[in-house]
């Protein structure tokens, strides 16, 4: 069975996206190991130079590369990444599954990901060249990969 981590910068404020992220979390556990880290973000000025969230985005970094297991496929959520439908995604999934066990997407904070993350990244993924809140994508990013696995098991889910 595939372990699937995600790895977010921030918490869920409002009510609504966590009671929806939780659904998704309950749901992906038949299907795979799940498992949700969500890390601080470094705080940053109300008006922060570039240096600053360059430097924010590098600590936060780090942080995300120590939880990501040694032999996982690495999947960061970035606007310059590459673009799937959802059988593709699907179909994707079966493909790391053949080669690993592990799996972690990637959401960073509102100022994306370090050079580092990128870098690490086996598959830059966006889901939309529509700009969403890093809260809603994480809600948007579950139901996409718990989809993906529908897909996988050909249930009705997806239609």
């Amino acid at each position: 069975m595939l372990n699937v981590k995600f790895i977010t910068l921030g918490t869920l404020k409002e009510a609504y996206l966590r009671d929806a992220a939780a659904e998704y979390e309950k749901r992906l556990g038949g299907f795979c190991r799940f498992e949700s880290i969500q890390l601080k973000e470094e705080r940053l000025s109300d008006d922060p130079s570039d240096n600053e969230i360059k430097s924010a985005l590098e600590k936060e970094g780090d942080k995300i590369l120590s939880l990501i297991p040694a032999r996982a496929y690495v999947v960061a959520m970035c606007v310059e990444g590459k673009q799937l439908s959802s059988p593709e995604l699907a179909d994707k999934l079966d493909e790391i599954s053949a080669r690993t066990s592990d799996i972690c997407f990637i959401i960073g904070s509102s100022f994306g990901l370090s050079d580092t993350v990128k870098q690490r990244a086996d598959l830059k993924l966006s889901v939309s060249k529509l700009t969403f809140p890093h809260q809603l994508m994480r809600v948007i990013l579950l139901e996409a990969v718990y989809r993906a696995f529908n897909i996988q098991k050909g249930t009705k889910y997806h239609k």
